[in-house]
């Protein structure tokens, strides 16, 4: 099958530029130095290849994903880093689980759930989830006293991590570290989890990082200059041409908006709506059609109906929980279907 005779809107992954995305991470962070997190893509097929580089502990953000790679045999060491008050799920899996924990309820879920390890989740500037750094230590000698084991500290510089300026971003990081690595001088343990795609190269202080986005990239990573290639986007059909501008069959329930407007390359896109997405064609639009020549793009004014283009995501993580399945294609050919297995909680 090529992508001329798939249904649409169908998300696509390029397999070259996953490829190069997973050996570049691979060679920054090599082994235990990354914990990929699979809330960015919730897909076991994607998840094996990520342990085939040699990472075999995964972050998760919900149950489901923690159950979807136990069951898939890669439970070697899974972290949700998040807090849950109903940890009997977890209980139950034949994985290694590690949950972060951040309140005394959170610590009384753990053991009660019979989970065996924790990590104290330490606010280190995002207003989200963790404890005061103050607070650190007496939550991990309550977790023991609870007979948990404390393995280490997280903290999520998630503020930081999206900075256009990098010198910022190190600032900030920095900052950020400093309060985690406080924290688990009062906590202990061997691990200090935390980063994502935006500080994999800037958090040299924590001991593993948690990158998801890196392997399929979305334009809002895209512009901070990382060495990483956009992998993830929509196929979509014009369905509706007028002057000065077109229509697509892809919208707001095919991509995540949180982040901005997506990516139409040679155009600009005006605006989205449920099933479709708005975009120039003006005199100087110059979009590349699928099935046509790439170095040879249509001037927006030739543009017609049933023509093909591709749709660049903003935010890679909600635009693949979207959708049920991810075509892997190379050039024009769809090679692989892997079933989007990990969503919902």
């Amino acid at each position: 099958m090529t992508t001329l005779e798939l249904t649409t809107p169908a998300l696509l992954v390029d397999a070259r530029a996953l490829q190069h995305n997973l050996a570049t991470m691979a060679a920054a962070l090599p082994g235990a130095r990354l914990r990929p997190h699979v809330k960015a893509h919730k897909c076991v097929a994607l998840a094996r290849l990520q342990a085939a580089q040699g990472h075999r502990g995964f972050t998760c953000a919900t149950i489901r994903e923690m159950e979807g790679l136990a069951a898939a045999g890669l439970g070697d060491d899974l972290l949700l880093a998040n807090e849950v008050l109903d940890a009997t799920r977890l209980g139950r899996l034949d994985a290694r689980v590690t949950v972060a924990v951040d309140s005394p309820e959170t610590i009384a879920a753990a053991a009660r759930g019979g989970v065996r390890e924790v990590l104290i989740d330490v606010n280190v500037g995002l207003p989200r989830c963790g404890c005061a750094p103050a607070d650190a230590g007496r939550l991990a000698d309550l977790a023991r006293r609870s007979g948990l084991g404390v393995r280490g500290v997280m903290g999520y510089e998630g503020h930081v991590v999206g900075l256009d300026d990098r010198a910022l971003r190190v600032a900030k990081t920095a900052e950020s570290m400093e309060l985690l690595r406080a924290a688990h001088r009062e906590v202990g343990g061997e691990l200090v989890s935390a980063g994502g795609t935006g500080t994999y190269d800037v958090n040299t202080w924590a001991t593993e990082i948690q990158a998801g986005s890196y392997a399929l990239m979305d334009t809002a990573y895209a512009r901070l200059g990382l060495p990483f290639r956009q992998a993830l986007s929509v196929l979509a059909t014009v369905i509706s041409v007028s002057a000065g501008y077109a229509v697509a069959d892809c919208g707001l329930k095919a991509l995540g908006m949180d982040h901005g407007n997506p990516a139409i390359a040679g155009t600009k896109v005006w605006f989205c709506s449920d099933e479709h997405v708005t975009f120039g064609t003006g005199d100087e639009a110059a979009i590349a059609v699928e099935g046509e020549a790439p170095d040879a793009p249509k001037d927006g004014s030739a543009l017609r109906a049933g023509d093909r283009i591709r749709v660049w995501p903003a935010h890679v993580d909600p635009t693949m929980a979207y959708h049920e399945r991810a075509l892997v294609v190379s050039g024009p050919q769809v090679v692989e279907t892997w079933p989007i297995d990990l969503r919902g909680w």
